[in-house]
């Protein structure tokens, strides 16, 4: 397979990156307040690899006469010409709206507690710019936390303070040359790693235990695998391949059971292929019919990958037909109870809420099928064509960082990684098989692919993986799911299979 570098990636303005040097101005939606309402800024390239870029930020307590003049600093830098703009600028005219306590660096569990400060903590650090100034008051202490702390893990940020008569186009254009600040250099390190590279990186901390048997170190176990790591995969899983028993009671153990079918596919090794088509077989009752549905789907829609991958891997390794036949079946009971009208899946009945990995799982789930289903099976085509209508109604909601929301269609709600990776998987593997026009999805990759790349640190540490999710009654509750910032194995597993993907290195 081709290695999709992205050497491109390497000419992107650093802070504006769903652009590449030659794009002029964007958008972005930072986050919500507690009363959910949106925190936007607005950028202006200068269209040059190296410019410097400053962030003008105004209303730390609340809107004020700054934001019109943030926003009229914006409007008039966007009219120079591309000769006369130097550096990047990002306008952020009302950072707290509604306005709301703030602290930095801020305390609490992202996004449910300190939302606003959460929010700007991570943003600024995940675009790193150059220079911050702050427009009027500052009593949170936000300019001070920028320049002393690593921000969000990334690195410091300069600071200026302005009173809100100093801001004017003028100001800017005599600004002294800006510093390359230390975040933007750490982002640079992120940005410049290859897939193999990163994945390498994310296989020396994740997938060295298997004690539970379930999908979600079982993905970082794929992953080494990928790597060429058998040995030190067989021998986490010898236990189980000693007769060591798997309970299969739920739908993580089920998909954890994808370890062993990509270990016999690999080695051959019949006990695996046993551990594997032993679980498959739960979809089938005594008498060797199909259920109505794979078990332990819990009406969730990450149950489109939980089963299909493993009963079509089944199918391919044994030979029998009756697993594609029973994945095809449990693919189309899920979409019949939580598939919208509008192409989404709600992740659950209780809620009409198309959570992140909701919809990422069946993105995921129906490309790994498709990789395994014959095209010559009856039910390849219906796979398929679910497969393109969610990723074509995904595509929209690409953020312009590349990212997908926590709520996919939730302006605001937080980027989140490892759905973007699951996603990302799903789209490269659908240009490489040529299930996906490349001319429309090749620039959605990439975008993908920096985004995650800009929050994967190099102690493989993340910014806002949710964290586990089950059946949730409300959208708030979804809005408020704990966003990790740090060492994540669900983040970890993911983002490694992209980058493999990346790389090439699958079946």
């Amino acid at each position: 397979m081709r290695n999709w570098r992205f050497h491109s990636l390497l000419v992107l303005v650093l802070c504006f990156p769903a652009s590449l040097a030659t794009a002029q101005e964007l958008a972005w939606e930072i986050g919500l307040s507690a009363q959910r309402t949106v925190i936007e800024a607005y950028g202006v390239s200068a269209g040059l690899p190296n410019a410097r870029t400053v962030v003008y930020l105004g209303g730390l307590s609340g809107a004020s006469p700054a934001a019109a003049l943030i926003r009229t600093l914006h409007e008039d830098y966007a009219q120079l010409s591309s000769a006369e703009r130097t550096i990047n600028l990002i306008a952020i005219p009302v950072a707290n709206p509604d306005p709301e306590r703030l602290q930095f660096p801020p305390d609490g569990e992202a996004y449910g507690e300190n939302p606003v400060s959460h929010a700007l903590w991570r943003w600024l650090a995940v675009h790193a710019p150059d220079l911050v100034i702050i427009v009027g008051s500052d009593t949170a202490g936000l300019g001070d936390a920028l320049q002393r702390e690593k921000v969000a893990g990334v690195g410091s940020i300069p600071v200026q303070v302005l009173p809100e008569t100093a801001v004017s186009l003028a100001q800017l254009l005599q600004m002294p040359p800006v510093v390359e600040s230390a975040a933007r250099q750490e982002l640079t390190r992120r940005i410049q790693r290859s897939p193999q590279q990163l994945a390498e990186q994310l296989a020396q901390v994740y997938g060295h235990e298997f004690s539970a048997p379930v999908y979600v170190p079982g993905m970082s176990l794929i992953g080494r695998m990928k790597l060429g790591e058998i040995k030190a995969v067989e021998a986490l899983i010898q236990p189980y391949l000693s007769g060591a028993e798997i309970a299969v009671d739920n739908a993580s153990v089920m998909a954890g059971q994808l370890v062993f079918a990509e270990y016999a596919e690999r080695t051959g090794d019949t006990v695996a292929l046993q551990i594997a088509v032993r679980a498959a077989g739960l979809a089938f009752d005594d008498q060797g019919n199909m259920l109505e549905a794979a078990p332990f789907h819990n009406e969730m829609s990450d149950s489109v990958f939980m089963a299909p991958p493993l009963l079509v891997k089944a199918g391919k390794l044994s030979g029998e037909t009756r697993f594609f036949d029973m994945a095809a079946r449990h693919i189309a009971f899920m979409q019949e109870m939580l598939l919208r009208e509008d192409g989404l899946y709600r992740h659950s009945p209780l809620a009409d809420v198309a959570w992140s990995r909701g919809n990422a799982f069946p993105a995921l789930g129906l490309a790994l099928s498709l990789s395994d289903i014959p095209l010559s099976h009856p039910a390849y085509g219906a796979v398929l064509e679910s497969y393109l209508q969610l990723l074509a109604t995904l595509l929209p909601y690409q953020d312009a960082d590349g990212m997908w929301r926590e709520v996919i269609d939730h302006p605001g709600a937080f980027a989140e990684i490892t759905s973007t990776a699951m996603i990302g998987i799903a789209i490269k593997r659908g240009i490489d098989r040529g299930w996906l026009e490349r001319s429309l999805y090749a620039p959605v990759l990439e975008k993908a692919w920096r985004g995650v790349l800009a929050r994967t640190s190099l102690d493989s540490e993340f910014v806002d993986a949710c964290t586990s999710t089950g059946k949730l009654d409300s959208l708030e509750a979804y809005l408020d799911r704990p966003a990790i910032l740090g060492r994540d194995d669900r983040a970890g597993g993911m983002v490694m299979n992209f980058a493999n993907e990346m790389v090439g290195n699958y079946p």
